[in-house]
């Protein structure tokens, strides 16, 4: 694994609370009890800790709220794609280390959501809208893609969206009013009438905190893309699909999990740490 910090950005926690969670549940504290501003608030004031409700899940600390909080990443070629991926998160807290020497403070485990995960304001992720959400700046965007798409594309026009680096991306028209988006979204559909498979897709991307981080991600190497939501800036961190379905799959379920610490950053500070991928593992060890 490369000993070298990759720097990710920073995020703002004005509330001192920071939060480590999943996207794609972020919005669904609320329907399971208390939102997860006062759950977070409640686990800071034990020390901090993990969150976990049904599918929801996310770990809460105390940070400085006064400052950007700097993100980095240590990074490892993945053992299906050989890309690099994220195997260490660490976030300084600009707060002084108070624990036992240099002894970590284990704060439970996370599995890696395939919706990704999000670095924000305890309080701040409360206004969070994910997947069926109404985007509050009412755009949306359209994409389409598969074996017709060019002809598509030379009928309802649009221009060609790069995603990650890879090359021939779908077609699309991105920032558009949500109306005038699924109107012609549907006018593709009618257009394509019966195709199946890979004859054509088309989809409608309302501009949704849940996707405004995915976006956000689509020229960053990491799949890392800054938001702002709540008033407060939130780093959202997406997975490639199949470095995931083969790494994470099962989150949870499967014990895919991965432990969270406190630990000293070696100069009297505290830093939060996400250890995705141990310093020694590799395919010998089993490691997925």
């Amino acid at each position: 694994m490369s000993e070298e910090f990759v720097d990710l950005g920073s995020v703002t926690t004005p509330s001192g609370v920071l939060v480590l969670g999943m996207a794609s549940w972020i919005d669904h504290w609320p329907e399971l009890g208390l939102p997860l501003s006062e759950r977070a608030r409640a686990a800071v004031a034990s020390g901090g800790g993990h969150l976990w409700e049904q599918e929801c899940e996310a770990v809460a600390v105390a940070a400085a709220g006064d400052r950007p909080l700097r993100v980095r990443a240590r990074t490892a070629p993945s053992w299906y794609t050989d890309e690099p991926t994220i195997s260490l998160l660490e976030v300084e807290l600009a707060l002084p280390w108070t624990g036992e020497g240099n002894a970590p403070i284990p704060l439970g485990d996370l599995p890696v959501d395939r919706g990704g995960m999000v670095l924000g304001d305890g309080s701040g992720l409360d206004a969070w809208t994910g997947i069926d959400g109404e985007p509050a700046d009412g755009l949306a965007d359209v994409t389409y893609w598969g074996l017709h798409a060019d002809d598509a594309h030379a009928r309802f026009g649009g221009q060609r969206i790069t995603m990650h680096g890879a090359q021939g991306g779908p077609w699309g028209r991105l920032d558009l009013p949500v109306v005038q988006a699924e109107a012609l979204a549907a006018e593709i559909e009618a257009w394509r009438g019966g195709l199946r498979g890979e004859g054509m897709a088309v989809s409608v991307d309302k501009h949704t905190d849940r996707y405004a981080f995915q976006r956000a991600g689509w020229h960053h190497p990491l799949m890392v893309g800054a938001i702002e939501v709540g008033g407060c800036r939130v780093l959202g961190i997406d997975w490639e699909p199949a470095d995931h379905s083969m790494s994470h799959h099962g989150e949870r379920a499967l014990g895919q999990v991965y432990p969270v610490t406190l630990e000293a950053d070696g100069s009297g500070g505290t830093v939060l740490r996400w250890t995705i991928r141990p310093e020694d593992a590799d395919e010998e060890d089993g490691y997925r």
